[in-house]
């Protein structure tokens, strides 16, 4: 053994010593004044009737979980620190990791804000010079988390020797790369001798007299030149480091207490920002910034003014990290028009960045999404969470359905100590020699780039950077010899200088489609009722957004209200909110949050419909939809027996125990069409029910049943084909024990499959209703502490089959599906995704297929052979799967954390399965989803024969999607995409007056593409799966 081979133990006990010398003094605060109660600030605790209570620290406790308190104590400098720098230490005697669910405290100084205290943040600096004898009044607004029921409050005035504790991390970041570096390496060897000598020129023997501090002044010399001088400057790997604190909107906390996580955190960085001058921070989200702001305006105020001196970066694209498998294309439009806006108007900024690394998964329509949205860059780094498959690329171009093309990053930081063969990368990293280095080791394109972008500092509640992290960032500024080079970099300036570097490199790699999330799959189910929630909220605004538009002159545009819904909406699509992966409490706010948005949106549609609608004596149906529309219609309490259109068409209709319903023709696109109320014609019902009810002919169907309700046959009338695999069950309810190895309310394990439980148990078998338009199955099951009812409506002029359900649901970590097995021979699926769809295989043939095995879909997802196929639509599901035709739509998910309870309540649902002739593209499948989502709207009166359409496109593969008034109040926004992979020319017919109409991105700016107005009529071309905003004025 050589002396060399222990030289870093030896060098490690120094430091470790050094780090204890450098507290050279402490004085016990113990003295303090409680009160419970939740205050902003020191008058608001002053306000509160309740008395101070006296606080002994050394004697007495403070209880949670879930509780707040403010501490009161007023300090006097003791004398011996008169001169030295006056530091407070906070600690509660907890010190395991979790900094989202431990105590937090907010500290105000004289009534000022200063600093969050957290599990990362115990000292504050209060003053680099004291003066003995001078008083403060310290007062901590105290958050005991949820994880421990007893306190201590431990706090001390403390002198910390900037010297000694200079000394410490001069030696120690050095060290700290001693892990990654080849123990033989030249590197490690030159260091290894730095630091040896810099040991043995330290006096320890008496700590704090002269000699001890004239040898710290030598070694501090000797490093200088040394280490920071002769082996620095070494370049040829940089890590751009940019502070970061990742606060999720809401998880295991509710928003309410979010809006303290972003006060303690970012008061936090502003302090330390006074200490360290070359600090620079990024964090996204303007919900957090419009929080502070509503808080604490004065440290709003410093962050404006930080990012005026360009160390503070507002960027990252969304309102919130939104999910981007669930929210709808629309939604996702609107994250981005709300949060470059308020960036913008606030800060003077324009995002370019679409920063969400925690988020579970990214659409393939996402570049063409961030492109029209003027976004650049994309960041994230949770596809590194993958189950099975490691990314290949961390830098590369990323092309969306449509050929859109985004230059993306994944960061590739290491945890301290993590292995190199562990893929896995973090977004919290820590600015430590050991994480830098191994970010490097662990990045894919070193061929092409030698710069990694470095996302530092603890994350929801955490605090953010820490004093030893900006330590280390100083001293690796020098370049020293094997380590990455740091600079202070802000997230845009990485990017720029990342696309120039690879611009033209033909090693630069592409990316193809969806950036599918090997893992959290159970997100597309977990907490139902939230996402049917979000889904009808955001079908409903798109109504109101309309009617808004038409009525205009009548009643006034609702832009306040209308902007008060969509930051409702968009707050709750956060990506641990709409995922359903968030604590119980959470969601009971969200229930009252969307009821009352619904009650809004309903009063404010009511108001429109009534201004449009003349008095008359017809039915006025509008259309919201971008399709001529021939479908089902809920009349409500109609007492018509019959409606007449202009061309006197005579249409049934049957009144059921939920109200009339009529099946009418040729609804006008974005419009409305009155009809007659006339006596209804005698006809022949077009259902033949068998005499024991297990069999029914429609007009397009005979279908067959067992015992058990299930569907044993469906043969397509039209096409002389059964649509069901032989001998397997069609409407088949299955029960899968889903217990994941860890995220419960996240995953759904690739071995779900292994036990499941058939709902089997019947109760209830009735036709309830056979009548001129369509003939309903009433079914109930009981399945073991749940009940499941379903209204199956067959229909005699819609080839759609519906699935009306009711379950009543009280089983945990049982995951319910529903089958059908479909007669279809294919090896792939189309799922629709925001403004397209896209395609999977369905085998499992790749370790990439397999990872596939649940997958998200919208509105719809279509099986089809050759010449034929079978759609599946939902009103408010996401997860998919299908393996051997057979097609499962995932209902309720039942896990148990964080939320023990989660879809434990009473679930209202739809789905379709839509049989037909050739693929989906001839067979309509897209309006077909949108017409189950968007109901058409009736109302009482109207002149009969009338009809409007505001807008209609000449091509059916181009979606009619948003219209509304331009977010300046100049003109209409309209907005659609092409739906079928087609070039496609495209007229318009605007039926309202206007002069002029212009092509614009999504944030509805001029983009130069060409449009043609002629003779009333606009016209344009549309590309494969392009999105098209035009105005019109």
């Amino acid at each position: 053994m050589r002396t060399i081979d222990f030289l870093d133990k030896r060098v490690t006990g120094i430091c470790n010593e050094l780090k204890k010398l450098s507290v050279k003094q402490k004085f016990e605060t113990s003295d303090w004044l409680i009160k419970p109660g939740n205050f902003l600030r020191p008058e608001d605790a002053d306000a509160d009737p309740a008395p101070f209570e006296p606080f002994d620290s050394r004697t007495m406790h403070w209880y949670g979980p879930d509780k707040h308190y403010w501490f009161r104590a007023d300090v006097a400098v003791p004398q011996e620190m008169d001169g030295k720098p006056l530091w407070m230490h906070v600690c509660t005697q907890i010190d395991e990791w979790d900094d989202a669910k431990n105590p937090q405290f907010l500290l105000f100084v004289d009534g000022k804000v200063t600093q969050g205290v957290d599990m990362n943040h115990r000292d504050i600096l209060l003053d680099r010079c004291a003066k003995g004898g001078q008083k403060y009044r310290l007062e901590l607004q105290s958050y005991t988390g949820i994880l421990h029921t007893e306190f201590n409050l431990i706090v001390d005035l403390r002198e910390i020797d900037p010297e000694i504790e200079g000394l410490y991390y001069d030696m120690v970041v050095p060290l700290e790369a001693f892990p990654r570096l080849e123990e033989d390496g030249k590197a490690r060897r030159d260091l290894e001798n730095v630091l040896n000598e810099a040991v043995n020129l330290i006096d320890l023997r008496t700590p704090y007299n002269e000699s001890f501090y004239q040898s710290i002044a030598a070694a501090r010399r000797y490093l200088a030149k040394a280490l920071y001088t002769d082996l620095a400057g070494h370049e040829e790997v940089i890590a751009s480091c940019i502070g970061h604190t990742h606060i999720d909107v809401a998880w295991w906390w509710t928003v309410a207490q979010t809006r303290e996580k972003v006060c303690r955190s970012f008061a936090t960085v502003l302090k330390l920002m006074d200490e360290y001058p070359n600090y620079k921070f990024m964090s996204s989200q303007p919900q957090l910034y419009y929080f502070l702001k509503q808080r604490y305006p004065e440290l709003y105020e410093q962050i404006k003014q930080r990012v005026a001196e360009g160390r503070w970066e507002p960027e990252g694209g969304m309102w919130v990290e939104a999910d981007c498998n669930l929210t709808s294309g629309e939604s996702l439009v609107r994250q981005f028009l709300y949060g470059k806006r308020f960036f913008k108007e606030e800060f003077g900024v324009d995002n370019r960045i679409l920063w969400l690394p925690d988020v579970f998964g990214y659409s393939g329509a996402l570049p063409q999404i961030m492109a029209k949205c003027g976004i650049d860059y994309f960041m994230t780094t949770k596809l590194a969470w993958n189950q099975f498959n490691k990314m290949p690329y961390d830098t590369f171009k990323w092309r969306g359905i449509d050929g859109t093309e985004i230059l993306t990053h994944l960061v590739t930081t290491l945890g301290v100590g993590q292995s190199e063969n562990d893929f896995f990368t973090t977004y919290n990293g820590i600015l430590h020699p050991d994480a830098l280095i191994g970010g490097w080791h662990r990045y894919q394109q070193k061929d092409i780039n030698n710069d990694i972008l470095i996302s530092y500092g603890y994350g929801d509640g955490g605090g953010g950077p820490t004093r030893a992290m900006l330590e280390t960032s100083t001293r690796m500024e020098k370049g020293i010899e094997g380590l990455p080079k740091v600079r202070q970099a802000f997230a845009r300036t990485y990017f720029d200088e990342l696309a120039e570097r690879v611009k033209d490199n033909r090693r630069l790699p592409t990316w193809e489609g969806e950036l599918y999330f090997e893992y959290h799959r159970g997100t597309y189910t977990s907490m139902a009722r939230n996402k049917r929630s979000n889904r009808k909220i955001e079908l409903h605004m798109m109504d109101l957004e309309l009617l808004s538009l038409l009525a205009q002159a009548k009643v006034a545009y609702p832009e306040a209200e209308i902007d008060k819904l969509w930051h409702g909406i968009l707050i709750n699509q956060f990506h641990d909110i709409l995922p359903g992966s968030s604590i119980h409490e959470v969601y009971e706010v969200t229930k009252k949050e969307y009821a009352e948005m619904e009650a809004e949106i309903t009063a404010l549609r009511e108001e429109r419909l009534d201004a449009l609608t003349p008095a008359g004596e017809g039915v006025t149906v509008y259309n919201t939809t971008g399709f001529v529309r021939s479908d089902v219609v809920e009349l409500g309490d109609c007492k018509a027996e019959a409606l007449q259109d202009e061309a006197g068409n005579i249409y049934p209709v049957q009144k059921t125990a939920d109200g009339a319903v009529a099946f009418l023709n040729n609804l006008p696109a974005k419009g409305s069409k009155t009809f007659a109320v006339v006596p209804a014609q005698v006809s022949a019902a077009p259902f033949e029910i068998a005499t024991d009810g297990h069999k029914i002919d429609t007009p397009f169907y005979t279908v067959t049943f067992d015992e058990h309700g299930q569907m044993t046959g469906i043969f397509d009338k039209e096409n002389r084909r059964e649509v069901l695999k032989p001998g397997q069950a069609g409407n088949l309810f299955r029960v899968y024990e889903d217990k994941p190895i860890y995220y419960d309310n996240w995953d759904i394990d690739i071995f779900y499959t292994e036990k499941f439980w058939d709902v089997t148990d019947l109760q209830d078998f009735t036709w309830t209703e056979n009548g001129p338009m369509r003939a309903t199955l009433h079914i109930e099951r009981n399945y073991s502490n749940s009940t499941l009812v379903q209204d199956i409506h067959f229909y005699a002029k819609q080839r759609r089959i519906e699935f009306v359900t009711t379950v009543d649901w009280h089983e945990h970590q049982s995951l319910l599906k529903v089958h059908f097995p479909v007669n279809v021979h294919t090896d792939e699926a189309t799922f629709e995704i925001q403004y397209g769809n896209l395609t999977r295989k369905t085998h499992a043939n790749t370790s990439w297929d397999r990872a596939r095995f649940e997958s998200c879909g919208q509105k719809w997802m279509d099986l089809s052979e050759g010449h034929y196929g079978v759609s599946m639509l939902n009103d408010c599901k996401y997860g998919h799967s299908v393996k051997d035709s057979v097609i499962g739509l995932t209902l309720i998910k039942s896990g148990i954390e964080p939320n023990p309870t989660t879809d434990q309540e009473v679930h209202h649902f739809t789905y379709a399965i839509y049989p037909h002739a050739e693929k989906w593209q001839a067979a309509g499948t897209v309006p077909q989803a949108f017409f189950l989502n968007q109901p058409a709207l009736a109302v009482q009166g109207g002149k009969p024969g009338e009809s409007f359409s505001l807008a209609g496109l000449d091509a059916p593969n181009v979606v009619l999607e948003t219209i509304k008034r331009a977010e300046d109040g100049d003109g209409a926004i309209v907005r659609m995409y092409e739906c079928e992979n087609s070039l496609t020319n495209v007229t318009l017919d605007w039926n309202l007056p206007f002069h002029a109409a212009e092509s614009c991105n999504c944030l509805e700016q001029p983009d130069g593409e060409p449009v043609e107005v002629k003779d009333g009529k606009i016209t344009f071309t549309v590309k494969p799966y392009e999105i098209k905003t035009i105005r019109i004025r």
